[in-house]
């Protein structure tokens, strides 16, 4: 009794397996990578509300202090309502859901409301926080060696005795 068998099927069995395999892999990367995606946007879009609510802060807590003085025809107070205007026009939801043809530049938005923030910094003549969540360069680069040491703002003394309980 001969077996008839088709060798077709077993010139193309290693495809088969690859493709199959391939399709599985596939299905399976495509969840885990909607997952892990979903994951890294919340992650992100947290760090960039973070450096916004930072610079509202900011601008906010200079506004009142000028507002105070009853000062408003100053450079810093440009600066201030120009960062509160730029700040005001980033998107509150995800432009991409709501609005599929959204001309919206975010990291140009982001970039032009850091460089607001600086100026404003140095018209007051404070020194910028480095609080960058964008991740150019120049957002995770340490502090050059030549620059001042920050002091405590409490003294510390090292009293083994008050350490008793």
């Amino acid at each position: 009794m001969a077996q008839d068998f088709d060798l077709e099927e077993l010139v193309d069995l290693e495809q088969t397996f690859y493709d199959t395999g391939y399709a599985d892999g596939f299905a399976h990367g495509r969840i885990h990578g909607l997952i892990e995606g979903r994951a890294l946007g919340r992650e992100k879009g947290y760090e960039m509300w973070e450096e916004l609510a930072f610079y509202e802060g900011f601008a906010r807590t200079w506004q009142a202090v000028y507002t105070a003085q009853g000062r408003d025809d100053d450079r810093a107070v440009h600066h201030i309502r120009h960062l509160l205007d730029l700040i005001g026009q980033f998107p509150r939801v995800n432009p991409s859901a709501a609005n599929a043809s959204s001309d919206l530049d975010i990291l140009k938005l982001s970039r032009q409301i850091q460089s607001r923030y600086r100026a404003l910094c140095s018209t007051l003549g404070v020194k910028p926080a480095n609080i960058r969540a964008s991740g150019t360069p120049e957002a995770n680069s340490p502090e050059p060696a030549d620059s001042t040491t920050r002091q405590p703002v409490w003294k510390i003394e090292n009293n083994p005795q008050a350490m008793t309980f």
